[in-house]
């Protein structure tokens, strides 16, 4: 099964950027260029420990749905989310939220296994793993430059 480590540095404190990992609208702006929509379950704001989100996104030539449920939410320390449907066998995130001196880490810990047996195991070596990891730089450049800007605050703050 493929396995994503990445660790992204972010100068603005881990609870800022939990809320900012967890705010339907910053997603759905992180990976604008996929036309990424929150079309079922929760829509808007804040995701909660429980929630389920079906997201409906543009990949690899084809529109996508994938179910996530998301399963862990502990404040300022991790977020775990589950494919509950999608294209993929399985695919499980853990988002971990750790302070340091001058900010915080942000560490992904994504598992995922594509389908189609030995066709997909192919496919996942030559090009999936470095179009998932691309995804999720993307995703938290964008957390960095609301964290580390005031941008958060028109999101988190009404």
């Amino acid at each position: 099964m493929p396995k994503i480590h990445l660790t992204t540095f972010i100068a603005a404190p881990s609870e800022v950027v939990f809320d900012l990992s967890r705010h339907i609208s910053v997603h759905k702006e992180s990976m604008a260029p996929y036309k990424l929509e929150a079309v079922a379950g929760t829509r808007f704001g804040l995701i909660e420990k429980g929630d389920t989100v079906t997201w409906r996104s543009h990949h690899l030539f084809k529109e996508r749905l994938q179910r996530i449920k998301y399963t862990e939410v502990k404040r300022a320390d991790v977020i775990t989310e589950v494919q509950m449907q999608g294209d993929l066998t399985s695919f499980q995130h853990e988002h971990h939220f750790k302070s340091i001196d001058n900010g915080m880490l942000l560490i992904d810990l994504v598992d995922f296994e594509m389908p189609y047996g030995q066709l997909g195991r192919w496919f996942n070596s030559l090009y999936f793993t470095r179009y998932m990891e691309s995804l999720l730089h993307r995703r938290n450049d964008t957390l960095k430059r609301f964290a580390e800007t005031d941008r958060w605050k028109k999101i988190l703050i009404k």
